[in-house]
């Protein structure tokens, strides 16, 4: 990183950190996440130090950042809570190590990240179909809806996470 860029985001921390980490505590509740998440929001700034230099409002910049880091981490807690508890069911034998948990967890997450966005009538008739097997006369009859619209929604399911996949193999 050049200088002028490194000197940008130097300064940004300087001036704002603290207020950052008061702003993340009081969403938060706890100033040592707080402080983590200010942390990981200028490290995600320092990715970006071009993107700086344009900057006319930081903590709106920076409180941008931290939301949406924010919201990945309570979406991704809302996600292990929920397979943790998937797998109290399941027989002893099928328990899995530390690791295997935690890559189970990260899948999870990008399924979840290809998702995002899709209206939930349309990610309804996906799962239903993908996951429960479910015929699309099947998926109408659960939803309520025509059957045309089940085709449609396996459609739009399909092109969105294509999209998805083609994104991802692109950026």
């Amino acid at each position: 990183m050049s200088s002028a860029p490194h000197h940008e985001v130097h300064k940004l921390y300087n001036i704002h950190h603290g207020w950052l980490v008061e702003w993340l505590r009081r969403r938060l509740g706890c100033v040592h996440h707080a402080h983590d998440l200010a942390q990981d929001t200028f490290v995600r700034v320092l990715d970006k130090p071009l993107v700086i230099q344009g900057v006319h409002e930081p903590r709106a910049f920076l409180s941008r950042i931290a939301h949406g880091l924010m919201v990945d981490q309570f979406r991704r807690r809302a996600i292990e809570q929920a397979y943790l508890e998937a797998l109290q069911h399941l027989p002893t034998r099928h328990m899995e190590s530390a690791e295997e948990r935690m890559m189970n967890i990260e899948a999870l997450m990008r399924i979840d990240a290809m998702f995002a966005g899709l209206n939930p009538n349309i990610r309804t008739a996906f799962l239903l179909s993908r996951l429960h097997g479910m015929t699309y006369p099947d998926i109408a009859r659960e939803m309520s809806v025509s059957l045309r619209s089940v085709e449609g929604y396996m459609a739009k399911a399909i092109g969105h996470l294509l999209a998805n996949a083609r994104q991802d193999t692109l950026g």
